[in-house]
């Protein structure tokens, strides 16, 4: 499509008015290219999102397999990357000085580690659902896409994480990296995280909650990493670090690390299948709402300047 053609992705409008074109708003004193509006100062993110949706919609679509493939390379990196984090945490907590335990040190160092899974993530070009959440939200606003169509392209990637996760799952199985204080604190994990179904619907809303918060967490690191004010990769990368580091320590909940974590504990161990799958829906929920409501559909609508232009906007 030439550039003198594309649709404005800031308007939010029926399929008529859709074809409005950049030149036509820019004439109607919307911002122009290279510059951004103080009262709409999230443009740029905006625009990038939506580039991002169109090419996730195609892949998912034209390119289902190879979607899937780059959404198993991210279940892949969270499975690595996750029992890299439960080694380095059993590592310090059988580690003591002066009669104390270093496990929280551990954590707070397997937090820092895990981080790294994000950017990873990132610069493959991997699909990771949660923060695929929040630009499908973004689509479905400014009718770039439909909730169903959003709704596939989630699902496809849910089910290349978890292959992805899978596949870590069953090397790990017949390995010894997990064996002993690694697989101990992933047990640990297991049952506290399955306790919160368990517990009923006090538990099920703490579960909930965390898993809110979790997503607004991942999904605010992306919101930097795509709004353009942010030049450097050392910074992008500190930024989505520094957003796993909050949801690894807190014990907040995510979905597809919860999936692969689950995966892993039981090839090895056994699960009780109903908990798990509960706690992953639960969770699924809450990102959800963290990361394609609190995030997504926020920004879209605080960045929404359809209704100003039409009203006339400023004045030129």
């Amino acid at each position: 499509m030439p550039p003198w053609s594309r649709t404005y992705p800031g308007v939010r409008t029926g399929r008529a008015s859709r074809a409005q074109t950049c030149s036509d708003v820019c004439h109607r004193g919307a911002v122009s290219a290279g510059t951004e509006s103080p009262l709409f100062p999230g443009k740029h993110f905006i625009s990038t999102v939506l580039e991002a949706l169109e090419t996730k919609t195609t892949m998912a679509g034209a390119l289902g397999r190879r979607y899937l493939m780059r959404a198993a390379m991210a279940g892949i990196i969270i499975g690595l990357l996750y029992g890299a984090h439960y080694a380095v945490v059993s590592a310090f907590a059988q580690i003591t000085v002066g009669g104390t335990s270093l496990y929280l040190v551990g954590r707070m160092a397997g937090a820092v580690l895990f981080g790294w899974a994000l950017v990873f993530i990132y610069y493959s070009r991997s699909e990771l659902l949660t923060s695929n959440m929040m630009i499908v939200s973004i689509g479905a606003y400014h009718r770039r896409t439909t909730w169903g169509r959003a709704l596939r392209l989630l699902g496809l990637c849910f089910v290349g994480n978890f292959v992805g996760g899978l596949l870590v799952a069953v090397l790990l199985r017949y390995s010894t990296l997990t064996e002993g204080a690694t697989l101990d604190q992933m047990v640990t994990a297991v049952d506290h995280k399955l306790a919160f179904v368990a517990d009923g619907p006090t538990g099920w809303g703490d579960l909930v909650v965390r898993a809110v918060l979790c997503n607004f967490c991942i999904n605010l690191a992306m919101l930097l990493v795509y709004n353009g004010l942010i030049g450097d990769d050392l910074t992008k990368s500190l930024v989505m670090i520094v957003a796993v580091f909050i949801f690894a320590f807190l014990g907040l909940e995510h979905s597809v690390a919860n999936t692969v974590l689950f995966t892993i504990v039981g090839l090895q161990e056994g699960i009780d299948v109903g908990l798990a799958a509960g706690n992953v829906g639960l969770a699924l929920i809450g990102n959800f709402v963290g990361g394609g409501l609190l995030i997504g559909l926020y920004y879209a609508y605080v960045n929404d300047d359809s209704r100003w232009l039409r009203e006339g906007g400023p004045t030129s």
